[in-house]
């Protein structure tokens, strides 16, 4: 059977290690967005580390999830544009999360960014997911 949105399917592995299972490590297949997206929740702070492992069509994304006192450090993600309904913004547009406590991350012409460097660099773009 076929994915339809395998970012949601990343998203949701992600939301279920952290908060269901309070697994160390999560495993989704790999693509060059889903990439893109966790390096962006590593270099804020929301998971620990990422690498990929297998070759050719089997490459697999192992993200390890990061813990703060026996608490998951993501409490929520959330998918935002979706296959159906795409959702996207301007520059001065870009929502803030839980009042600046979380991040939004947006595929912009310059690539996946988190919204705060998106601002920055003054570009705007689909809004992919927000985390917080």
């Amino acid at each position: 059977m076929s994915m339809q949105d395998p970012v949601a399917d990343m998203i949701t592995r992600i939301r279920n290690g952290c908060t269901a299972a309070r697994r160390k490590d999560v495993v989704v297949p790999s693509s060059r967005m889903k990439t893109a997206i966790a390096e962006v929740l590593k270099s804020e702070g929301y998971i620990e580390d990422y690498r990929t492992e297998g070759e050719g069509v089997t490459k697999n994304l192992l993200i390890k999830l990061k813990f703060r006192d026996r608490k998951p450090v993501i409490e929520g993600i959330q998918r935002i544009s979706k296959p159906s309904c795409r959702i996207y913004c301007g520059s001065g547009e870009i929502p803030k999360v839980r009042n600046g406590m979380g991040i939004v991350v947006v595929s912009t012409p310059k690539g996946i960014v988190s919204g705060k460097v998106a601002s920055a660099e003054k570009v705007g773009g689909e809004i992919l997911c927000r985390v917080w």
